[in-house]
């Protein structure tokens, strides 16, 4: 049950994040991971230091010639830094992977605060990417940029994540974890209705590239045929797995352990 992942992201030169936490999440889930760079940035954990974008005709040839040769089973978009690029991986993706499941995480902000995606960006964002994917991951800053309004409760996030369903975009898993408080509630969003996932807050600065991973964990289980909800809920035991074993790296957002395994039968009941 392998299952082919074309992850289409930016890479971090700091191994938490990015395309190499992507890698990392799907190979550790039994997946097969495929990429195309979107973007070079010199980066730890204490922050961005530098960006260096890829032109995008490079990114679509990048898509092109692994969707024609080894093919994908899930797709997964992260850093997706400008307008240009937007428009260059939506159009490879209809053009060569329509009806691929795609999970997409609208990457706007570094962990540091760096900004990963220009302000113009955004319409773009939601009119041409996002109603391309399966599901869409983002955490409540993100989404607060995507709905135009502050996100102060769960109340809230339910109201934004329907919101973000309007967009065409078939299911939110809207994370929760920028509320304040000792639990962390996400939030999916599909057709059929809204479920809860509350967990404990775990007490640590090393959560540097959460989001990626949790994104490439959802798309490596969908990859493997899995349903939306199983993949998210494999995904988020695999975060938190791998948050609770973080090796505590770096001065800053440290990574998480990538390397943690999980017990698909004890989590999927």
């Amino acid at each position: 049950m392998q299952g082919r992942v074309l992850i289409i992201a930016g890479s971090d030169s700091g191994g938490g994040a990015g395309i190499q936490a992507d890698i990392k999440a799907v190979t550790a889930l039994g997946g097969f991971a495929m990429t195309a760079i979107t973007a070079l940035t010199a980066q730890n954990t204490l922050g961005v230091h530098g960006v260096v974008a890829v032109d995008p005709a490079f990114i679509r040839q990048q898509m092109a010639v692994v969707l024609d040769d080894l093919g994908a089973d899930a797709l997964k978009t992260g850093m997706l830094h400008d307008v240009p690029v937007i428009e260059a991986v939506a159009a490879e993706i209809v053009q060569r992977a329509a009806g691929v499941p795609l999970v997409a995480d609208p990457v706007m902000v570094a962990k540091g605060g760096h900004p990963l995606l220009a302000p113009d960006a955004v319409g773009s964002l939601k009119s041409r990417l996002l109603p391309l994917a399966t599901v869409i991951t983002p955490n409540l800053p993100e989404a607060e940029v995507l709905v135009g309004r502050l996100i102060r409760d769960v109340a809230g996030m339910r109201a934004a994540a329907a919101d973000l369903r309007a967009l065409g975009v078939p299911a939110v898993l809207l994370k929760g974890g920028h509320l304040e408080g000792e639990t962390v509630t996400d939030l999916l969003v599909t057709e059929g209705g809204v479920e809860e996932f509350v967990d404990a807050r775990i007490a640590t600065r090393h959560t540097h590239g959460t989001g990626c991973t949790l994104a490439s964990a959802i798309a490596t289980g969908l990859a493997q045929g899995m349903a939306l909800r199983d993949a998210v809920v494999r995904a988020r035991a695999y975060v938190r797995a791998a948050i609770a074993a973080a090796p505590g790296y770096g001065a800053g957002h440290g990574p998480l352990d990538h390397g943690v395994t999980v017990d698909p039968a004890r989590i999927l009941r």
